[in-house]
């Protein structure tokens, strides 16, 4: 009988099934060795999405009430196979994936961290010990842990190290003698948990989980454990994150490892990870890499060419294009008033077409409290509760936002805005000046035809609300 060579079993084709926010779903034809980028990618190409970087496949437990979002370079039929049948991929963004790179110090609290080595305490220094094996970070303040095969939860100090998770058995004290293993991070996984309070009796609602990648199904071998608040929960997740996989790179053929590495300094030739000569796929390269850059990766991974557009809030200008050449509009007072001229100017552009017959079924009163339901960032008549839900999994980064139905007043719509890890309301009004219908979230001080321009507006200018609006929440069936 013919022997076959190891690389027959990455060229085998397997059925992935993956789901939207919406419930629809679609069975992907992949390869062996396609990572979470590479799907993510071929999603984004067939769902017709922008494709920014920010989408990303997510490992969704409903049974065990976990979640978390792949690394780019995991390949995905290797974590199929240490999923439960209960258990399916999500396809979603995730605005804070690399959120750390763009600015580390907002999020590790000094007092949580503990370096090795001397630190000044800049985001090129912390960048740099982070990313440096020999550096040896830290994480280190209490938790609330949940003591294996029982309901109740106790508060440990604890720290994260790259050997592992410890708990202290005499108070606050880090003594090798007082320190107890809790979850080793080579073959485990860090989660979120969905619904800790009611699930698993969490004493908060910022409680994250680190999993064996042999367990299943069996909840009582999950180390489950609970932060006080959202900060704190994020800097032990991104701390498990970094730990786990800088330093090292994978090999597709396995998920091995091999020896450590990290960058000194941007740019520099240490920057980059060991050479494909040494049978390192590029596609090995770990959190770093996946972060700086995106678009040579795509180069040497995608099958397939999608055009890329990048919408930033840079992109986005005031235009005057009164006199014979364009000019951009920097007064933000001047811009304000070039939107609401523009938005007169365009009543009066439908309404005359109206008047000679148009095509259009709708009146230009009418049509301004409809058109907002053609935008991406327009979610109609959910709740509160779920739009708070819907930003927490799309990242908790300033500028994050949404417009909804309002749920008290059937007139009025509501902005769900992320700032500084925390979600805020502000509700927008309907407004009448002259007989005509605007919407104002400043009690009529700056108005506005129709809700996209409400948006295109705090898109350039933050006006009262704390940040500017950035990435919005978007939901693709598939």
């Amino acid at each position: 009988m013919p022997s076959c060579s190891s690389d027959c079993f990455f060229h085998a084709v397997e059925d992935v099934k993956v789901f939207s926010e919406d419930g629809t779903s679609k069975v992907v034809e992949i390869l062996a060795d396609t990572t979470a980028r590479d799907l993510c990618q071929l999603l984004v190409y067939r769902s017709h999405c922008v494709d920014d970087n920010s989408w990303t496949l997510v490992e969704h437990h409903p049974h065990l009430g976990l979640e978390r979002c792949l690394e780019d370079h995991e390949l995905v039929v290797q974590v199929e196979s240490t999923m439960a049948s209960e258990s399916k991929f999500l396809f979603r963004k995730n605005y804070a994936k690399y959120e750390f790179f763009k600015n580390p110090t907002n999020f590790f609290p000094e007092q949580m961290v503990t370096w090795c080595q001397q630190s000044n305490g800049s985001q090129t220094q912390l960048l740099q010990n982070f990313l440096n094996s020999s550096s040896c970070p830290e994480i280190q303040g209490f938790l609330h842990v949940k003591e294996l095969g029982r309901k109740s939860w106790k508060k440990l100090y604890v720290c994260l190290r790259r050997s592992g998770l410890y708990c202290s058995t005499k108070g606050a004290s880090k003594e090798p003698r007082h320190l107890q293993l809790l979850a080793d991070l080579e073959d485990s996984r860090i989660f979120s948990l969905m619904a800790g309070r009611k699930q698993y009796g969490a004493p908060t609602d910022y409680g994250f989980c680190i999993k064996p990648n042999r367990v299943r199904n069996e909840a009582k071998e999950l180390r489950l454990l609970c932060a006080e608040d959202e900060q704190s929960r994020t800097c032990w997740m991104t701390a498990f994150r970094l730990l786990k996989w800088v330093g090292r790179a994978v090999s597709p053929r396995g998920g091995g490892t091999s020896e450590t590495w990290g960058p000194e300094a941007e740019g520099s030739s240490s920057a980059l990870p060991p050479s494909p000569t040494l049978a390192w796929k590029q596609y090995g390269m770990l959190l770093y890499q996946n972060y700086r850059i995106p678009q040579q990766r795509k180069a040497v991974l995608s099958p397939f060419s999608t055009p890329v557009r990048s919408v930033s809030e840079n992109s986005l200008v005031a235009m005057d294009f009164s006199g014979q050449t364009g000019r951009v509009i920097e007064n933000p007072a001047e811009a304000q008033s070039a939107a609401l001229e523009e938005g007169h100017a365009w009543r009066k552009r439908s309404t005359r077409m109206n008047i000679l017959g148009s095509q259009s079924p709708l009146h230009p009163s009418t049509l301004s409290t409809v058109i907002h339901r053609t935008q991406h960032w327009f979610h109609g008549r959910i709740s509160r509760e779920e739009s708070h839900r819907i930003i927490k999994q799309q990242g908790l980064v300033d500028g994050l936002f949404l417009l909804r139905d309002s749920q008290s007043n059937p007139k009025a719509f509501v902005l769900t805005l992320c700032h500084h890890q925390k979600i805020k309301n502000f509700q927008i009004l309907p407004c009448e000046d002259d007989g005509q219908t605007f919407f104002s979230l400043d009690d009529g001080n700056t108005k506005f035809s129709d809700l996209i321009q409400l948006v295109d507006f705090y898109q350039l200018n933050k006006g009262v609300l704390p940040c500017r609006l950035k990435h919005h929440c978007i939901r693709v069936a598939l």
